[in-house]
């Protein structure tokens, strides 16, 4: 027998163990999950990547980290920009931009979170902590 309310999209309500809110109000903070297993912090994840574990709580980022890899992209934008890998101290890896020159982004340079959603790319935007003086190095 057909049901009409069975081809209806339906809304669910509420999130399963380790799903990130997708509309999350707080832009000023990044959101990573942590396995309750292992303690395995990771950014964007289904699974836990050491243990293999489903039970992610989300937690928030004190938004703080290093640059573990910067490069300058010049595709698909009229001005070059940087992507880098940030890694924060909560332990996770993230994808982003750091404001400021793109040659002047390097391994190691402390960044602190200024934006958690880029309005373009949709990525976290970084700004230095210390402002570098590599001319004299």
């Amino acid at each position: 027998m057909y049901h009409h309310s069975g081809s209806v999209a339906r809304q669910t309500v509420g999130f399963g163990a380790g799903l990130l809110e997708p509309a999350a109000p707080d832009t000023e903070a990044v959101l990573f999950q942590r396995c309750t297993w292992c303690g395995t912090a990771m950014y964007h994840r289904l699974l836990c990547p050491v243990c293999q574990g489903s039970d992610l709580r989300t937690e928030r980022s004190e938004g703080v980290g290093t640059v573990r890899h910067s490069t300058v992209v010049h595709r698909n934008t009229p001005a070059a920009r940087n992507v880098s890998l940030v890694e924060m101290a909560e332990g996770f890896v993230v994808r982003g931009r750091v404001m400021g020159p793109p040659i002047g982004i390097h391994s190691g340079d402390r960044v602190r979170l200024s934006t958690a959603k880029d309005p373009v790319r949709g990525e976290p935007v970084f700004q230095l902590v210390d402002e570098p003086y590599r001319a004299w190095t």
